[in-house]
Order: C-alpha cells, then structure tokens, then sequence
C-alpha cells in the first residue's frame, strides 16, 4: 500500500481522485489503507459522496461499501447528490444494493475477468457474488440507470496467474448527453 500510495500522491488530476474499498482491503487493514490513500490526496468514498469541483460540481462521485465484506448504503452514499451520478462500487454486486437509487455511468471491478478463463470464455474459477460471475468485465446496462463499466483490473486474486484474460486499466472520456 505504501508503494501505491506513494504512486497516487504524484497524480495531480485536474477533477480529483476518488476510491472505493474492497474485499481484499478489509481482509487486510482497511483503516490503514484508506488513511494512506487520503494521505495521497484520493477521496475515500465509504457510503458517502463528494461533488465534482466547479463548474461541474453538478457531478457528484457516489462510493459504497463492499457490498459483502463491509456494510453497503447506497442511501447514505447517494443522501444530497447532485443530479448527475457517477458511481463506484468495488464490485458489480454494488447494482444488488442500490435500493432504487440512479447513477448515469458506474465503475466496478473485484472480477479480474474470471482471471482464469479457457480459450473459449469460460470462467475456471468464478468470482463471488451473484452479478460478478455474470458481469466480469466490460459494459453492462441496467434498467433505470446508466451503464455498468466492470474492469479486470492488473491484479490478481486467489494465486498469481492470469490465463486467458489480460489485466486491464479502463480510461474513460466522459461527455454531457445531447
């Protein structure tokens, strides 16, 4: 973590920086883990939102809990938002916990694309959760909300092989609809 730390206090994004927990984090320390990150200058969002800088403070970045290990609510993290909702969850499973409320794009990861997949897609070893074994990466639409970007992400999970399903850092453009 104090690499990665030290990694994210040398970007200077013009919008700012924002995480939320995962699994793995609060397996392991997840208090010294959102305090190194803070240091950093990143946004820890646990159930809660912070609006983009003006003049697009119209935004705001909605973060939830893990949605299994730590104690989701998306009330809480959608409370005061403004009208247009970018949201984070650490994984996909984040959709099953949001209690009607709408987002207009959401990012996950958590499924390291199956991380282990036979030539023909099929996942060896499914991730936990309901959505994260239906939703390993790419986009995916839901009714009433925006779309779903779930990444594999560059890591790895359980042991230290990927096969079958490169990692992956999603850069996205977002642009106001017409």
């Amino acid at each position: 973590m104090d690499v990665l730390a030290s990694r994210f206090s040398e970007f200077r994004p013009p919008l700012g920086k924002y995480a939320v927990l995962g699994n793995h984090d609060l397996y392991d320390d997840s208090e010294h883990i959102a305090t190194r990150l803070t240091a950093a200058g990143v946004n820890v969002l646990v159930n809660r939102n912070v609006s983009l800088p003006p003049p697009f403070d119209c935004v705001s970045i909605c973060g939830i809990d893990d949605p299994w290990l730590g104690s989701a609510d998306a009330d809480k993290a959608f409370a005061g938002a403004g009208p247009f909702r970018v949201f984070l969850s650490h994984s996909p499973d984040g959709l099953v916990v949001l209690n009607g409320n709408r987002f207009e794009v959401g990012f996950a990861g958590h499924t390291h694309g199956g991380q282990v997949v036979r030539r023909d897609g099929t996942v060896i070893v499914s991730p936990a959760g309901p959505l994260s074994r239906t939703h390993l990466w790419g986009r995916f639409d839901s009714a009433g909300n925006g779309p779903m970007i779930v990444s594999r992400g560059v890591g790895c999970s359980m042991f230290p092989i990927r096969i079958n399903c490169d990692p992956e850092l999603v850069i996205c453009k977002l642009y106001p609809s017409p």
